[in-house]
């Protein structure tokens, strides 16, 4: 809530102030893109806490918005007098980092689904034994 109202504060000081509007959005939208970044990270906390162990696809998921946050800020703001090709390495770095971070939530959310290695479904091909008796 404290993230939410510094944002707010800030658009309306941005925008009633001699920052300008650019810069005024520029804040606002980085600080609520941080709240949903800190929610989301307040969810994976928990989820860790309800599973008493360590829960890694929602850390990846948190991971990914935070990249993306990144990209967003990057490409609307932060260029200034940097060369366009740093920009454009950054942001091409932050998109391999989003790429990696998805394709291991892909890969944990797969192994999640399978069946447990050495279970008698798995080892018989999901056919269960006859009995005799």
């Amino acid at each position: 809530m404290a993230v939410l109202g510094s944002s707010g504060y800030s658009l309306v000081d941005g925008l009633t102030g001699e920052e300008g509007t650019k810069r005024a959005i520029e804040l606002t939208l980085d600080s609520l893109l941080l709240a949903f970044i800190l929610v989301e990270l307040l969810g994976a906390v928990r989820s860790t806490l309800t599973e008493k162990g360590l829960v890694a696809e929602p850390f990846l998921l948190v991971g990914i918005i935070a990249s993306i946050k990144e990209i967003v800020v990057l490409g609307a703001f932060e260029r200034g007098d940097r060369p366009v090709e740093d920009v454009a390495i950054e942001a091409g770095a932050l998109a391999g980092v989003v790429l990696l971070l998805s394709i291991s939530a892909f890969l944990v959310r797969r192994k999640e689904r399978e069946p447990d290695e050495g279970s008698p479904e798995e080892d018989s091909g999901g056919v269960r034994p006859a009995t005799t008796g």
